[in-house]
C-alpha cells in the first residue's frame, strides 16, 4: 500500500529504525532519534543499491516520489543513477562551489558594493586557479602560491585580504562537512609584510592660513572650488563628496542642518551624521543655483556623472601645493587643529572622520553619537578657516 501524506507526519519513533514502504522501491526509514530519512533500494548490473532523496519535510511525499521516477528512468536507460550523484557531490566540493555559498550566506550582512567587491577578488585572482579544485585536497603551498601571484604585483594589502576570505570560505567548508582544515591560518606567517602605512599630505597647522589663502585665490572652476571648501569643512571623504546628492540633505533652513550619509555611501559600511555649519549651508545655496536639476551636489559629463575623483586633488595643484597637500589630507589637517585646541574630546574628531576607533568608545556605534557637540565643534572649526583664511589668528585656549 502506498504511503499517504498523513501516514508520513503521523510516523513515530521507536527503539530499532524501522522502514514504511511506499512503492517501486522508495520508502521511509525512521529512526530512533525521530529522523525520517527517504531511500530508494535498485539493482543495476547485479548489484543493489540504495539511493537518499533527503529528510522528510524538507522533501515532501510527491517530490521524493519523482526523485524516485527519474532514478527509475535513468536505470531503464541503461545508467546508474548513483553515478550522478557521485559527480553532483565532487561538484559540491570544488572550491568554488563551496566558496560561492559561503558568500550567499554572508552577504546579506554586508551592503550591496561590499558583496561584489568580495565576489570580484575570488573571480579575479582564485577562482581561475583554485576554482576546480576540491576543496579539501588544496593544501597551503598551493593556496600560498595563489596568494603571492596577488604579492607580485605589488598588491600586498589586497593579497591580505583575499587570504582573510579564502580562510572564511574554509572555515564554512569545515562547518560544511566540505574539508577538513584551513590552510589559509598555516600560511599567515609566510606572507609578505605590508609597507609602512603613509599617511596623506597635509600642510602643518602653521602652513594651513596660507594654504587657505591660496585656495581662497583660486581662479579656476567655481564647482571644484566649492567642492573642495565643502570637503574642507565637513570632514568628509573625497568619495563622500563626489557622490553626494540633494537627498541626504536635511533640515537646511533650521538651526540644526544634517546631511546624512547611508551606510552604502560610507566606507566603513555604517550611517554617518554630518551637521552642517553655517559656511556649509551657504555652500550648498550657492549649489543649487548653479545646477538646480541636478540629483548631485557636484554634477559632471563623466562615466558617473560627478566630477572626477582627480578633480579636487589637480585643483589643488594648481595652487601651488602638489605633494605638500592631498584632498584626503584635508580630513588630516582638520584633525591636527582640532585636536591640538584642546577644546574638544578626541572621540568627537574621530566620530567625526566616521573612523573605526569609534568601536573602542562605543560597542555598537551610533550614527547620532556625540552629534551636538559635533555640531559645536564643526562651527568652530568653519569659523577657524574663515579667520586663518582672512589672516585672524585664532588663539587655541579660547572657549567654546
Amino acid at each position: 500500500m502506498a504511503l499517504s501524506v498523513t501516514g508520513v507526519k503521523n510516523a513515530r519513533p521507536k527503539d530499532k529504525p524501522y522502514k514504511l514502504a511506499d512503492e517501486r522501491g522508495l520508502y521511509l526509514l525512521v529512526t530512533p532519534g525521530g529522523s525520517k530519512l527517504w531511500r530508494f533500494d535498485y539493482s543495476f548490473d547485479g548489484r543493489r543499491n540504495t539511493l537518499s532523496f533527503g529528510k522528510w519535510n524538507d522533501v515532501e511525499l510527491h517530490q521524493a516520489r519523482e526523485r524516485r521516477d527519474e532514478a527509475r528512468k535513468r536505470i531503464a536507460a541503461g545508467q546508474d543513477p548513483s553515478g550522478k550523484r557521485k559527480a553532483e557531490k565532487i561538484d559540491a566540493n570544488l572550491f568554488e562551489t563551496v566558496a560561492r555559498n559561503w558568500h550567499a550566506s554572508a552577504k546579506g550582512a554586508w551592503t550591496e558594493r561590499y558583496a561584489k567587491l568580495v565576489l570580484g577578488r575570488l573571480e579575479a585572482d582564485v577562482f581561475p586557479d583554485l576554482g576546480r579544485e576540491d576543496i579539501d585536497a588544496i593544501e597551503p603551498p598551493r593556496l600560498l602560491d595563489v596568494i603571492r601571484k596577488i604579492e607580485a604585483r605589488g598588491a600586498i594589502e589586497m593579497a591580505k585580504r583575499v587570504k582573510n576570505h579564502c580562510g572564511e570560505i574554509f572555515q564554512y567548508g569545515i562547518a560544511e562537512g566540505k574539508c577538513r582544515r584551513d590552510p589559509a591560518a598555516d600560511i599567515r606567517r609566510a606572507l609578505s609584510k605590508p609597507r609602512p602605512k603613509q599617511h596623506r599630505a597635509a600642510v602643518s597647522p602653521s602652513e594651513f592660513p596660507a594654504f587657505i589663502s591660496a585656495l581662497r585665490k583660486f581662479d579656476g572652476d567655481e564647482l571644484t572650488k566649492l567642492a573642495l571648501n565643502f570637503t574642507l569643512l565637513t570632514m568628509v571623504r573625497t568619495q563622500e563628496t563626489r557622490f553626494a546628492a540633494w537627498p541626504e540633505f536635511e533640515q537646511l533652513d533650521s538651526d540644526e542642518p544634517l546631511w546624512r550619509l547611508s551606510a552604502g555611501r560610507m566606507k566603513m559600511s555604517r550611517e554617518h551624521l554630518v551637521p552642517l555649519p553655517r559656511q556649509a549651508v551657504n555652500i550648498l545655496k550657492r549649489l543649487k543655483e548653479l545646477s538646480p536639476d541636478s540629483p548631485y551636489l557636484f554634477p559632471a559629463d563623466t562615466r558617473h556623472s560627478v566630477i572626477s575623483e582627480n578633480t579636487m586633488l589637480y585643483a589643488i595643484y594648481r595652487i601651488g601645493y602638489h605633494s605638500r597637500q592631498t584632498t584626503h589630507g584635508l580630513r588630516r589637517c582638520a584633525s591636527t587643529v582640532l585636536n591640538e585646541s584642546g577644546l574638544f574630546e578626541p572621540d568627537w574628531v574621530e566620530t567625526q572622520l566616521a573612523h573605526t576607533e569609534q568601536n573602542k568608545v562605543r560597542g555598537a556605534y551610533n550614527a547620532a553619537l556625540y552629534l551636538k557637540h559635533r555640531r559645536t565643534m564643526l562651527q568652530w572649526w568653519a569659523d577657524y578657516v574663515d579667520r586663518e583664511g582672512a589672516g585672524l589668528r585664532v588663539v587655541a585656549s579660547q572657549s567654546q
